[in-house]
């Protein structure tokens, strides 16, 4: 089953990042895919903002990972961990390459999105949420959300 979310603008896709952070909790994996420009930064700006995590978020494309740390003065409450594999696909082994960012380090008290991970970082955790993002014509995003093991399906359900 999977759950369909349509967002107009770049605004609306951060919005509805920072609505898709109330069902975040330490743990939690998520992939990001689509094409290049689809909006999978702007999603992860709008989940930074609902965690209330320090400082902006950025594509960390050329730095393959960034940490944002809570922000307590903004609510924040969990660590968020944005990776961005796409410069990984080249690698001869993407994997290893997943390995040596030690992301499964931070795992336990975090919340990791990882933008082009898929087919990479699935062995991070035990279940993950899969989000597909395509832009129509009009600029319209629009989201697929998909949850493999855990309670993922419940937790999508509670979206509306």
């Amino acid at each position: 089953m999977s759950h369909v979310v349509e967002a107009p603008t770049l605004e609306a896709t951060q919005a509805f990042g920072s609505r898709l952070a109330g069902l975040l909790r330490a743990g939690d994996l998520v992939l990001l895919t689509g094409p290049l420009g689809a909006g999978k930064t702007a999603l992860v700006q709008g989940i930074g903002a609902g965690l209330g995590v320090q400082g902006s978020v950025t594509s960390p494309t050329f730095v393959i990972a960034r940490v944002h740390r809570p922000d307590p003065a903004r609510g924040g409450r969990l660590t968020l961990v944005h990776a961005d594999a796409y410069r990984l696909g080249d690698a001869t082994d993407p994997r290893a390459e997943i390995d040596d960012l030690d992301l499964d380090a931070s795992m336990e008290e975090s919340v990791t999105v990882v933008e082009w991970g898929a087919g990479m970082v699935e062995q991070l955790g035990e279940g993950h949420l899969q989000v597909r993002i395509d832009r129509r014509d009009d600029d319209t995003r629009v989201l697929r959300l998909s949850g493999v093991g855990g309670d993922w399906e419940a937790r999508l359900t509670a979206l509306g």
